[in-house]
């Protein structure tokens, strides 16, 4: 569960939203590991077994020329439960007034992006897979980001989104109850 309230997110849809993404961008087992802390410390490269911390919240603990290799020739500065790149920390922690890397801040910051893709008010009125189509763009685990990395289909993501309390609209929630009919364990 993201540490922000839902009455501050905007709801619990964006809370399950953030769940989701954390998910798709952790994965459930390096969630569950105490030292990750729910993703807030979980740095990118890490692996289920082979866990990548951080140990304090103060910044973005990856500033520019720290990118770590996660993939041969592959660099980021990706950090925290939404995998955020140190180059656009900045300007969202003067935007939005955070003053550390923790949790909540990590959570708004989040927010801030779902909202700057247009895709807040339709996770508020249960459009998952609108938001989700509109997010993926930020974060390369979601289905059809084609970044070239892992991504996580519609369905899972679906699942993990209503086991964490989301809620879907009419047409939402009839393809989910048809996906898990079909598709689903």
């Amino acid at each position: 569960m993201p540490c922000i309230s839902a009455a501050e997110a905007g709801g619990i849809n964006v809370c399950a939203l953030l769940d989701t993404l954390a998910y798709a961008e952790i994965g459930p087992e390096m969630l569950a590991d105490p030292e990750a802390e729910d993703g807030y410390r979980v740095l990118v490269g890490s692996l289920p077994g082979a866990l990548k911390t951080f140990s304090s919240y103060a910044t973005h603990p990856l500033p520019a020329g720290k990118a770590i290799e996660y993939s041969k020739g592959a660099w980021s500065t990706a950090a925290g439960r939404y995998q955020i790149l140190s180059r656009y920390w900045p300007h969202y922690q003067n935007q939005l007034g955070l003053h550390d890397f923790g949790p909540v801040n990590q959570d708004r910051y989040a927010i801030q992006q779902i909202k700057e893709q247009r895709a807040l008010d339709d996770i508020k009125a249960g459009r998952f897979r609108v938001a989700v189509d509109k997010c993926r763009n930020i974060w390369a685990s979601l289905p059809g980001a084609g970044y070239g990395q892992r991504e996580h289909d519609m369905e899972t993501l679906a699942k993990v989104y209503a086991d964490a309390g989301g809620w879907f609209e009419q047409d939402d929630f009839h393809w989910y109850e048809e996906a898990r009919k079909t598709s689903m364990p």
